[in-house]
């Protein structure tokens, strides 16, 4: 299959998250990702919150962050308690932070309450990069561009499709549809099924400027394959 954009192997690494969020990690094993995205070159190590602190040492010296989720998987928790997972999840070292939104507040149109969140996350982190979570397998489109609009409103730096533990992740048709609403304001994050180089590229090329995968490293082989650089 003929590559649909151009970009090199080095390229296409700066743009993945290593991503390791499965509840059974184990620290061994985010270690393990953490040697893994260095050796790639990967963008960043995304693990839950708990093991920022791990990480951070793991990574420390090399130039890959240290992203951390907050309110994950779900986002049905107060706002006080994200703000607070956020302050610790900096305090460990995380550079990076991926929330969830209020889901079930924007879907019954607490519109305030969504941004409230959203904004006491980004003050929690006042120089961290921040990416918002939208979880688009359970919104229509029109409160996808909604929470990308309140995203943008809130100070994100991101918006990002998945959590990947609901029941759908990132889709061509989704990253497309977020790219539009934030225009060039903000980076789109595509997160969730993507485990192929073709998967990879078809986000790319929808706008996703940012990948959350688990199969980094399978897909950086396929990359070798068939990418220059």
């Amino acid at each position: 299959m003929a590559n649909p954009i151009s970009i090199t192997v080095a390229e296409l690494a700066s743009l993945i998250d290593h991503t390791i969020l499965k509840p059974e990690a184990t620290m061994i094993q985010v270690r393990q990702f953490c040697i893994e995205a260095v050796d790639h070159r990967f963008r960043a190590v995304c693990v839950n919150s708990v093991y920022a602190a791990v990480a951070s040492e793991a990574l420390a010296g090399a130039s890959v962050d240290v992203c951390s989720v907050v309110g994950f998987p779900f986002g049905a928790i107060p706002t006080r308690v994200k703000a607070a997972e956020t302050a610790a999840a900096v305090e460990a070292g995380a550079q990076e932070i991926d929330m969830v939104i209020a889901i079930g507040a924007l879907k019954e149109g607490s519109h305030r309450q969504v941004s409230d969140d959203i904004l006491a996350v980004r003050r929690a982190c006042p120089e961290g990069l921040l990416k918002v979570i939208i979880e688009t397998c359970l919104l229509t489109d029109e409160e996808k561009r909604l929470a990308c609009r309140l995203a943008v409103q809130a100070g994100a730096d991101f918006v990002k499709t998945s959590t990947g533990f609901s029941t759908g992740g990132a889709t061509i048709e989704d990253v497309a549809l977020m790219r539009r609403e934030v225009g060039n304001a903000i980076g789109v994050k595509a997160s969730g099924g993507i485990r192929s180089l073709d998967s990879a590229l078809a986000m790319i090329e929808a706008g996703a400027t940012r990948l959350g995968m688990s199969s980094g490293v399978a897909v950086m082989a396929e990359a070798a394959a068939r990418l220059n650089g």
